[in-house]
């Protein structure tokens, strides 16, 4: 049996500001086995992004051996890391 999904602490308040800016977004992070966290729709384009917490070293931020395998083996667009909101913002282009 799988575990439930551990989510960043940040998940919530990343997935808020995306919507806040127009962005539908579908949290993935029940999928696990390295599967970015959130799938975000903005202005026609589809986007994959991993949620880190900002808050933690970056020891703390790296990504898992399950991701990194994911991540490797993806041929479809980049997948942005993002450790906050600002972060998240700016891969959608609408923070500089």
């Amino acid at each position: 049996m799988r575990r439930a999904a551990k989510v960043d602490a940040n998940h919530t308040q990343v997935v808020m500001a995306l919507q806040a800016v127009g962005a539908t977004v579908q949290s993935l992070a029940a999928v696990g086995q390295g599967v970015p966290d959130l799938l975000v729709g903005f202005q026609g384009k589809t986007l994959l992004m991993e949620v880190k917490d900002g808050q933690k070293p970056p020891s703390a931020r790296r990504l898992t051996e399950q991701q990194l395998t994911w991540h490797g083996a993806w041929c479809g667009g980049p997948v942005a890391i993002v450790d906050g909101v600002d972060a998240a913002l700016r891969a959608l282009g609408v923070l500089k």
